[in-house]
């Protein structure tokens, strides 16, 4: 017979896969087999599927793969022979070996415990954990939506206040202490650091915004000082401060580093700072003759005019230390009068702090009813200062026994509810002032809210409290009865927006590395910490037992 004419097109069988597709236009539609085109579905539906469930398919194909590896290889390789020859050797073990091995497994996961606590109070996180999610996890389970970062803490005071959304913003401490004549000397005495390296830095960058500007290039006297605000070698700067002043003896600047970082003694102190006020005085009127020529003439307006706060501020604080209280206080109104625009320099609370000293509590009243307003952002000073002054109208007779008998008065009520407030916007200050917790000296940044606010406020604060009979013990009495209110703080306030969770990474970075930073809401141990506690206790117990009865541990071990 005839043979058949070969097909035009050849047969599917003999094409390749990605001739088919080619054809097709890339689609599985195109295939003019219906086989084919339900394979490449098939294959198209497996990758999605392995794609969604990546974390757990890889585990599953693991352990298949694990599975096919032992039923291939378990004839080549012996293993029932060699499972029979290890059952040999562990009938043949001692009771020593086996109260060596339990000591070892006691001791290694001791090590371990110890290690997971040490890490977990100084860092707030367990190691493992740590390590497992920055490692492990990216090689086991492939790439995991991150959860969204923490709000970052800036740092700054010219930046505008907001109380539209709780954020970690470190402030310049108003109440900071001088380094050569105080940070300094405790360092002399005991040996350590006061001051984190973080918090240096942030106080170089708050010196250059404030003490620096364009203009600095046309006078040699700034330009050396515009270096020495960069340089991070104490001896340096103050070198550098002399030899700004070889070149003009009327360099503000260069006196207000001189007071700050050489002065051993707030006295000392304070005749830099007089030098430097004269001069700023001086350099600030030339300025206010010429600032509208031109806007480096303005902007070197704003340098003097911060150079000249500044110093009068310092000015007035070394006042208050040397106890000329009330001088202190008039140059504080004066400063505030003169240039009310500064507020976010929070001179207030300076004020505030030496009114209490005057014990001029109608005065203190007044500059509360000023600032602390709902529109303004409040701070540790102005909350609990608002709640002594409430304490101290019925803390003299308040006696928790007669109030749970009687009742809450009107007047009580309201130092309560004060004293809720202020816990609710800063719960690490009760600690301080109840003296349940060291102080440290404060930082010169702060975070609002945080615990380095807390041990600032505190350090100058607790004697107010102190010297008003019973408003501790109503504080004592008080205190605790906030948290009952917020059962989750960091969700949901009452009276201030919910507690940021950022403040513990910020303390840790503002306050020295040998005080306790205090971490609210109280973290839970974390899971690694409880198994090797329990890994621990275990084998220690079990060591224990082998040392007692060694042959029944031993026959209970083969078994």
């Amino acid at each position: 017979p005839p043979r058949p004419a070969p097909p035009l097109v050849p047969p599917l069988s003999r094409r390749s896969p990605a001739a088919a597709m080619a054809d097709s236009g890339g689609s599985s539609r195109g295939l003019s087999c219906p086989g084919a085109a339900a394979a490449l579905r098939r294959w198209d539906q497996l990758r999605r599927w392995v794609a969604v469930a990546a974390p757990w398919a890889r585990g599953l194909l693991a352990v298949a793969a694990g599975f096919g590896l032992y039923v291939v290889l378990r004839v080549p390789l012996r293993l029932r022979d060699s499972l029979a020859a290890l059952t040999v050797f562990l009938s043949t073990l001692t009771p020593k070996f086996y109260f060596a091995l339990t000591v070892t497994s006691s001791f290694l996961s001791g090590l371990i415990f110890v290690f997971e606590w040490w890490h977990f109070r100084k860092y707030g996180t367990s190691f493992i954990e740590q390590v497992s999610v920055s490692h492990l996890r990216p090689l086991i389970g492939g790439a995991e939506s991150s959860p969204p970062a923490p709000a970052a803490f800036s740092a700054g005071e010219n930046e505008p206040s907001r109380q539209n959304m709780p954020e970690c913003k470190v402030w310049r401490n108003p109440l900071n202490l001088f380094r050569g004549a105080e940070y300094s000397r405790y360092m002399w005495v005991t040996g350590k650091e006061p001051l984190t390296y973080y918090d240096m830095n942030l106080s170089a960058q708050d010196h250059q915004n404030f003490f620096t500007c364009d203009t600095d290039a046309l006078r040699p006297s700034d330009t050396v000082m515009q270096k020495a605000w960069r340089e991070r070698n104490p001896q340096a700067r103050i070198k550098a401060a002399y030899q700004a002043l070889e070149l003009n003896n009327d360099c503000a600047t260069a006196y207000v580093l001189l007071a700050e970082e050489e002065a051993t003694t707030i006295v000392d102190a304070e005749k830099y700072f007089k030098q430097a006020l004269k001069a700023g005085e001086m350099i600030y009127r030339k300025s206010q003759n010429c600032h509208s020529q031109s806007p480096q003439h303005e902007a070197q307006l704003r340098r003097d005019t911060n150079v000249l706060v500044y110093v009068k501020r310092r000015l007035a604080m070394c006042a208050r230390k040397l106890g000329r209280i009330r001088e202190a206080v008039k140059m504080m109104r004066d400063l505030m009068k003169e240039f009310p625009l500064l507020s976010m320099l929070n001179i207030h609370e300076n004020l505030l702090e030496a009114l209490l000293e005057l014990q001029a509590y109608a005065d203190v009243q007044a500059v509360l009813a000023k600032y602390d307003d709902i529109s303004l952002p409040k701070s540790a000073a102005i909350c609990y200062t608002a709640a002594l002054l409430k304490a101290r109208a019925v803390s003299e007779r308040f006696s928790p026994e007669t109030a749970s008998k009687r009742g809450l008065s009107t007047a009580e009520i309201n130092a309560v509810e004060a004293i809720h407030r202020a816990v609710e916007f800063n719960p690490h200050v009760p600690k301080y002032l109840l003296e349940m917790k060291s102080l440290v000296l404060p930082p010169e940044h702060i975070l609002k809210r945080g615990d380095s606010e807390a041990v600032a406020y505190a350090f100058f604060h607790l004697q107010h409290w102190k010297r008003i009979e019973g408003a501790l013990n109503l504080l004592h009495c008080t205190w605790e009865g906030t948290f009952r209110m917020i059962p989750y703080p960091l969700e949901k306030g009452h009276l201030f927006y919910p507690y940021p969770s950022c403040t513990e990474t910020a303390d840790r970075e503002l306050l020295p590395t040998f005080h306790e930073v205090s971490v609210y809401p109280q973290k839970e141990f974390p899971f690694f910490i409880h198994f090797t506690a329990g890994l621990c206790s275990f084998s220690a117990m079990l060591a224990l037992l082998t040392h007692q009865f060694p042959e029944l541990m031993v026959v209970f071990a083969r078994a």
